[in-house]
């Protein structure tokens, strides 16, 4: 029987709805990552002289992507059995996690990419349910 994944996903969190065998499992995971503030124009420095500011924007910036890569790893390692996998969600999470499963080898398993704003989890296991059983 075919292990069908449809995930809702945004940078704060993902819920994972899996299909096998007639049973449905949903899952949460959180990224626990922060809200991400880049440099406002006026906290650039212009001169190319590092200073401790631009330093700690940069530290800022490695942590965020360190942190961004540690939570889609976490959400490949929960999907990488799956034959099909169907991405929604409201941001720039779904095409960050695309790229990475395409790293990983994964990109043929993905059935689409969705564009969808907040949903409540039964919102997300109704609309996952719907897709596989049109598929």
């Amino acid at each position: 029987m075919k292990k069908e994944v449809g995930l809702w996903i945004d940078r704060r969190k993902t819920v994972i709805v899996t299909i096998e065998n007639d049973q449905e499992i949903t899952r949460e995971i959180r990224s626990n990552i922060e809200n991400h503030v880049r440099p406002t124009a006026k906290n650039r420095v212009k001169s190319t002289k590092k200073t401790a500011e631009t330093s700690a924007n940069e530290l800022q910036e490695k942590n965020f992507g360190d942190n961004l890569r540690n939570y889609y790893t976490g959400v490949i390692s929960m999907i990488r059995s799956a034959d099909s996998i169907w991405i929604i969600g409201p941001g720039e999470a779904k095409g960050e996690l695309e790229h990475m499963l395409q790293k990983e080898g994964l990109g043929e398993r993905i059935v689409g990419i969705e564009t969808v704003n907040k949903m409540t989890d039964p919102q997300i296991q109704a609309k996952v349910r719907v897709h596989y059983q049109a598929y």
